[in-house]
């Protein structure tokens, strides 16, 4: 017998059972949300064991996903500043800041029932209390010791770290004047029907050996991604985070964006210019764990284990080093929901990419276990149910405010990162030492760069034509950038050698890594034209081993691809199910992208009316070593 049912004063339990409908809409008494007091409220079991019960029931309400009203700064139409954090561990609660000089005493908070910590600072003469920008605090008196414990506000929207006075971060009340404050300019794009993804990190967005802003990448790094033509940006490390060199993965505060790129206005000029060019931002959601930080984080915020975490060894994972959010408390619930609101509501945010959920939906979070693709590792008792079930209410909350919305999970156990700290980029493990001695026009064009260029064009072109609904590419690969990354920390001496993006590189027209920037913008712009991505998966009609040749059809399109270290074939046989005379759309050996132009371009195929390799119809084409042309009907140009 369920529990929550079994204890319920009105159970089913005893009653007749022709007194209990049989559809599920038998009804039980629940609680309220703890910022309005219990009171009775109804719903049915239909719902109580529907996940969405927890968002759409009366135990959260409104507030299920609208917290941010509710939870941290709120500055009334008269000027009053209302505040309130939840920390039932606490024993006390005072708001401190540069508007009280710091007093401990003088502005002490009143706890309700629920454990929420509340107070409001009245407006003078119509203005806030608390001026736009200054510093604050919430200071706790906790059970034990009863010693003061200062806390950044958990809701706070902007923190800032000055390191020459200590990597503790300083909470800001962030409300600027109304006539101040950002205002969008352009309308979101539509919902794009193929999904070519941009994976950037603002803070590397330079080839300088420094912290890149938000303005710079607005005007460095936008016009380039346009030119490129994708029309995704999946942003990394926004979110604020302790240490930059955890990529943006160990989060303190999780409504503010960090503030080592610049202010919150900078971060939505660059959205609303990339809403302007019509691109689609996606933001890298971290709901997966948080930093461990106390002083500046949630950890111990209220002098408790267990706040917004599990307890003890379940809330801490064991190889990222930080705490697990305990996805089955309903204010966790309403914190992360919220969370997920507010960058859609204040920032614009087009999506989300939720990162390293293999550790939400499985209690072993993915570490020493390995995944061959039997259900009986996807399913069972390792099963998270609560982080599964928050993943669902999330992708459902988000979609049913914003239909249009983006959602996208990284799972780990099918694939991981790679040419991070110290291993090689695509383009170095093809050359090697050549990047550095013959990557320029006037340098020998050895073997070994001929069959590095190629094959880096010929790996992302097949990725593109069979890799899925949608193509993500890390800044700088698509250039073949020469080096790993690696991010200032102490075991290479603080140096932003590796923490950095070469895009001089490109710009260098002696150098051949623009060959490969030309060649990845012809990918995109040819999807955009024939919508491969959207449409159904290929079919393949040849993968010869002996030619090493792949043939197959997608998006209307005929690929075909020579991967022979040596082999050049004349009137290559190839079938293809739809008749007509096809033109080259993409050919991989132009010289326009570093290749030795040996297709002639200006070529018409036409088909024959015989089944070749499962298809109606064959062409004959030619098809050089290490070469991949794309063909299109020439009606379609």
């Amino acid at each position: 017998m369920d529990p929550v049912n079994q204890a319920s004063d009105n159970s089913v339990v005893g009653e007749t059972a022709g007194s209990v409908p049989n559809d599920g809409t038998a009804k039980r008494k629940t609680g309220s949300g703890p910022l309005t007091g219990p009171k009775e409220g109804w719903t049915s079991l239909a719902e109580l064991v529907h996940p969405l019960a927890l968002v759409e029931g009366p135990r959260l309400t409104i507030a299920s996903h609208q917290g941010k009203e509710l939870f941290g700064f709120n500055v009334k139409d008269n000027g009053d500043i209302v505040y309130r954090e939840w920390a039932p561990n606490a024993l006390r609660a005072y708001l401190i800041g540069d508007f009280n000089g710091w007093n401990r005493d003088s502005h002490p908070m009143q706890k309700n029932d629920f454990g929420v910590w509340e107070t409001t600072l009245p407006a003078n003469n119509g203005q806030p209390a608390i001026a736009h920008d200054s510093k604050v605090k919430i200071s706790f008196v906790t059970p034990n010791d009863h010693a003061r414990q200062e806390r950044i506000p958990a809701w706070i929207t902007r923190v800032t770290q000055d390191l020459n006075v200590s990597p503790v971060y300083d909470a800001r009340f962030w409300n600027p004047p109304k006539d101040q404050r950002y205002v969008f300019k352009h309308p979101k794009p539509p919902k794009p029907a193929s999904a070519r993804i941009y994976e950037a990190h603002v803070g590397i967005s330079s080839p300088d050996p420094k912290v890149a802003t938000y303005k710079e990448f607005t005007r460095d790094i936008l016009p380039r991604i346009k030119h490129l033509g994708y029309n995704v940006i999946q942003l990394m490390a926004i979110m604020e985070h302790a240490y930059y060199a955890s990529f943006g993965y160990q989060i303190n505060s999780f409504f503010a964006a960090s503030s080592r790129y610049g202010l919150p206005d900078d971060l939505k000029e660059l959205i609303d210019t990339a809403h302007g060019m019509g691109i689609t931002v996606l933001l890298d959601m971290v709901h997966s764990h948080a930093s461990k930080n106390v002083l500046d984080g949630l950890n111990m915020f209220d002098g408790s284990d267990h706040l917004y975490f599990h307890e003890g060894q379940k809330g801490r994972h064991e190889l990222w080093d930080s705490r697990l959010f305990n996805y089955g408390n309903h204010e966790v619930l309403r914190f992360l929901l919220s969370n997920l609101r507010f960058w859609v509501d204040e920032y614009q945010f087009d999506g989300f990419r939720f990162d390293g959920v293999t550790s939400m939906m499985y209690t072993h979070h993915g570490i020493g276990t390995g995944f061959s693709g039997g259900y009986h590792e996807y399913f069972g008792p390792n099963v998270d149910e609560e982080g599964v079930v928050y993943l669902m209410l999330a992708n459902e909350m988000l979609h049913d405010l914003f239909p249009d919305v983006i959602t996208i999970a990284e799972d780990v156990s099918e694939s991981h990162d790679q040419a991070l700290v110290g291993d090689k980029s695509l383009l170095m493990w093809l050359i090697d030492a050549e990047i550095y001695t013959n990557m320029s026009t006037l340098s020998e064009f050895t073997p070994v760069i001929e069959r590095g260029l190629a094959l880096h064009k010929l790996i992302r072109l097949i990725t593109h034509g069979l890799g899925g609904e949608g193509y993500l590419n890390f800044e700088g690969n698509e250039f073949g950038h020469p080096e790993w990354l690696d991010f200032p920390r102490a075991g290479n001496n603080n140096s932003f050698h590796y923490a950095r993006r070469q895009f001089n590189l490109v710009d260098d027209q002696l150098l051949r890594y623009r060959f490969l920037n030309e060649f990845d913008s012809k990918m995109q712009w040819t999807e955009e034209k024939y919508g491969w991505l959207h449409s159904q998966q290929a079919y393949i009609s040849l993968k010869h081993e002996g030619d090493k040749v792949v043939v197959f059809e997608r998006g209307g399109l005929l690929w075909i691809f020579n991967f022979h270290p040596g082999s050049s074939f004349t009137d290559y046989r190839v079938g293809v199910e739809q008749e007509g005379t096809y033109r080259i759309v993409i050919n991989s050996d132009s010289p326009a992208f570093g290749g030795l132009g040996r297709v002639d371009e200006s070529t018409r195929f036409f088909t024959t009316p015989f089944s070749w390799n499962g298809r109606k119809n064959f062409l004959q084409v030619y098809i050089p070593t290490r070469t991949a042309i794309v063909l299109a009907l020439e009606s379609t140009l």
